[in-house]
């Protein structure tokens, strides 16, 4: 029998014992903060991930339940060399690991490969995805080759040119000696 999954809504202990799986696309303007990112561009670009869960034994013997997560998306940054717009493929593809209480977590997640979040009956695996796509944008995008030319002078050509030799102010007292020497 297969079991129908929220992603709103998960319980993650019943989707592990079960080993669910899921896969879905919901569009980007139902992630908030995606949306800011991309400057309220692409609300209709798909953002696709699938889920998987499983069961596995801790150091000490009992089962903890673990979810397989990847998600994909295209948002539309600002170039940082010609500030018009670029499109950047963003995914990530992780474990998490849940536990039963925040302490814990918070302990185990320092020492551990995978991240370690606080199991829940209704979990919101959309909100994680958002958070782990935002966390994988990068810092600065930029096109490959920009579409338009690159300003890469502020002067304006227009502008006459300061001489490059500047008098050197000493002089002007090495004529004035001159003349009370003379």
């Amino acid at each position: 029998m297969k079991h129908a999954f929220d992603a709103r809504h998960l319980h993650i202990a019943a989707f592990a014992k079960s080993e669910g799986t899921h896969a879905g696309e919901e569009r980007l303007s139902h992630f908030e903060r995606l949306m800011e990112q991309s400057q309220g561009l692409g609300g209709e670009t798909l953002v696709t991930y699938s889920v998987q869960g499983s069961m596995q034994l801790d150091a000490a013997g009992a089962e903890e339940p673990w979810l397989h997560l990847q998600a994909q998306a295209t948002l539309s940054l600002v170039c940082q060399r010609c500030l018009g717009p670029v499109d950047e493929v963003v995914g990530f593809e992780r474990d998490f690991r849940f536990v039963a209480s925040e302490a814990l977590a918070e302990v185990e997640d320092e020492e551990s490969d995978e991240d370690v979040l606080v199991l829940s009956k209704s979990f919101d695996l959309l909100e994680l995805i958002e958070d782990e796509l935002l966390m994988a944008t990068p810092l600065v995008s930029k096109h490959e080759v920009c579409p338009t030319p690159v300003k890469l002078q502020a002067a304006d050509p227009e502008f006459a040119e300061l001489p490059q030799e500047k008098p050197n102010p000493f002089a002007v007292l090495q004529q004035l000696k001159k003349k009370d020497a003379g």
